[in-house]
């Protein structure tokens, strides 16, 4: 059973839900939460993903204890009408700490995919690096991708026999959906192109209206087209509007259906952004990433050169995007640092070890302690 309920767990899950649907040992069975209804069900279809259980969970201004307790409970019946063999959750959501949780109290073993990121911050981000934490604490499998990811767990104590390092699943899923060529790109021009994505709950507010108007002084510059998918949240439409809406230079766009979000990610010179998955996606295109926030799960992007660290404040923004915009040199540095977080194969690699430990019929071709390589 692979749980999802975020566009992101979509995203990353999809590759391993295609490889279970093409392989005879395997019966995915895909349950969404529906904590992103609408940005979740525009997608799923264009991911070759079938789902047989869809769950209503959300409601107006949720809080996270009511989210938790609903999908906990929901989780538990399904899990436990479909006793499935295994309960396959990723990263670090609501709906991945209520799987998990879910399947720990029916007997059920857990798999844990992109496991052992970490800030070293318990409420930053926030609710993430907790739910993360508790979930390492559940799992049997633990699918890290990266090296670095994996010695987290291992440090906290998870035995090694447990951990494996498979690259990341959103490295899989971004070269499919560019070998199948579909997706329109947002944007309108042929100025120097930056696509931002902001929504962290932490971000919100008056950090994210520092933000808007650093976005203001960039679109001011007057070469520039600034895409910005505006996130379904209303606290970060309220935080944005008030400091985007009308301004030249801006094309503010509804959350993109992800094979567009990938058309317009591939056209674009330059990422700003608060979301994680894009800091994974980015390298593989050669588009340089500054990261709008104080802390990063995913420093192995920033080591590598292909990300930098620029924290919230709207001045430290306008500074570092303005360098990339006007020095080729430190452009082309950026642009050139290459991926760490995986080579496309992430996927095969977690079927091999499931295969091996519940089907205990090991996968052809490929061994779950096979090679891995983040070149």
């Amino acid at each position: 059973m692979l749980v999802l309920g975020t566009r992101p767990e979509a995203i990353k899950l999809a590759p391993v839900a295609r490889a279970m649907a093409s392989d005879l040992r395997f019966e995915p069975v895909v349950v969404a939460t529906g904590q992103h209804r609408e940005m979740l069900h525009q997608m799923l279809g264009l991911l070759g993903v079938d789902v047989r259980t869809a769950l209503d969970v959300m409601r107006e201004r949720q809080q996270l204890s009511e989210l938790t307790a609903r999908l906990v409970g929901e989780l538990g019946g399904v899990i436990r009408a479909q006793r499935p063999d295994t309960v396959v959750v990723q990263g670090d959501t609501t709906t991945a700490l209520a799987g998990a949780l879910a399947a720990f109290y029916e007997r059920i073993p857990v798999a844990h995919v992109e496991a052992g990121l970490r800030t070293g911050v318990m409420d930053n981000p926030f609710p993430e690096e907790l739910n993360r934490c508790l979930i390492g604490r559940m799992a049997r499998w633990h699918f890290t991708p990266t090296p670095r990811a994996a010695g987290h767990l291992t440090r906290e104590g998870i035995p090694a026999e447990g951990v494996f390092t498979t690259g990341n699943t959103v490295v899989d899923n971004l070269l499919w959906v560019l070998a199948e060529g579909a997706g329109t790109s947002a944007f309108r021009s042929c100025a120097k192109r930056i696509l931002v994505t902001l929504h962290r709950r932490e971000n919100q507010g008056h950090r994210m209206r520092g933000m808007g108007r650093s976005l203001c002084r960039l679109a001011g510059r007057g070469d520039v087209e600034i895409v910005l998918p505006l996130h379904r949240s209303p606290a970060v439409r309220d935080a944005l509007l008030c400091e985007v809406d009308g301004r030249e230079g801006f094309t503010l766009v509804d959350p993109l259906d992800y094979v567009d979000f990938v058309a317009t990610l591939a056209e674009c010179d330059l990422v700003l952004t608060d979301s994680g998955g894009i800091q994974e996606e980015a390298p593989t295109l050669s588009k340089p990433v500054l990261v709008l926030r104080t802390t990063t799960e995913r420093p192995e992007a920033v080591e590598a050169g292909a990300a930098r660290l620029v924290g919230t404040d709207p001045e430290t923004i306008v500074s570092a995007a303005g360098r990339l915009l006007d020095d080729p040199a430190e452009y082309r540095r950026m642009a050139g640092a290459g991926n760490p977080f995986g080579d496309g194969r992430a996927a095969a690699r977690i079927l091999a070890r499931l295969a091996e430990d519940v089907t205990a019929e090991p996968a052809a071709g490929l061994t779950a302690s096979g090679p891995y390589s983040t070149a």
